[in-house]
């Protein structure tokens, strides 16, 4: 298996920017969310350089995908499973203890990234729940963020990805070169979710 470090498309920045242009009036909770995801991406990117002295620990984790009649329910619920993701991902990175100083502070940065994209979906979904609830003349549903989980589950599929990483990881023993190629999976895994985001709009 071959793993490129900078998967995101070249023009990404542009169809993101095209996306908003066309799509409805977002709030600004989901405008921000797709800038910071976005963001996420570009502080996950690692050199090839990098990845070169890595090459044999290089290993296939089965992102899923929509194929076929395996085709899971994305785009209906896009940004509850990037919820779920946005916190395994976290989950992953917390368990990173890098030695040099520059590492820290990009792993930091990475780190602050993925709170603030958690924050920003949990705005962006209650905010569309509300405006649904207006529009069908319904009751607002209440919901609440006390860390309790509040949105559907993601499939067991996404669930079995995320173990895949987390034995990878330990299998290997949490070797620098097991972190990056981690840190470009999941990157690959965000930035497949993304497209699905903006396809969505």
């Amino acid at each position: 298996m071959r793993i490129k470090a900078d998967i995101t498309p070249k023009y990404l920045w542009f169809v993101f920017l095209v996306g908003l242009l066309i799509s409805p009036v977002l709030s600004q909770a989901c405008v921000l969310l797709s800038r910071r995801h976005l963001n996420n991406l570009k502080l996950m990117v690692i050199s090839d350089s990098f990845l070169v002295a890595c090459l044999r620990e290089i290993q296939a984790f089965d992102l899923p995908i929509e194929n076929g009649s395996d085709a899971h329910p994305i785009k209906s619920d896009i940004k509850e499973v990037l919820y779920e993701v946005t916190i395994d991902a976290l989950s992953i990175f917390n368990q990173y203890n890098p030695n040099s100083t520059w590492e820290k502070k990009h792993l930091t940065e990475i780190k602050m990234g993925l709170a603030e994209q958690i924050m920003y979906l949990e705005q962006c979904i209650q905010e569309e729940k509300k405006s649904n609830n207006h529009v069908k003349g319904m009751k607002e549903d209440k919901m609440e963020y006390s860390g309790e989980k509040v949105f559907p589950p993601v499939t067991l599929k996404w669930r079995s990805y995320f173990h895949r990483i987390k034995d990878y990881l330990k299998d290997k023993k949490y070797s620098s070169c097991a972190w990056r190629i981690v840190q470009v999976e999941i990157r690959r895994c965000f930035s497949y979710l993304f497209t699905k985001l903006l396809s969505k709009k």
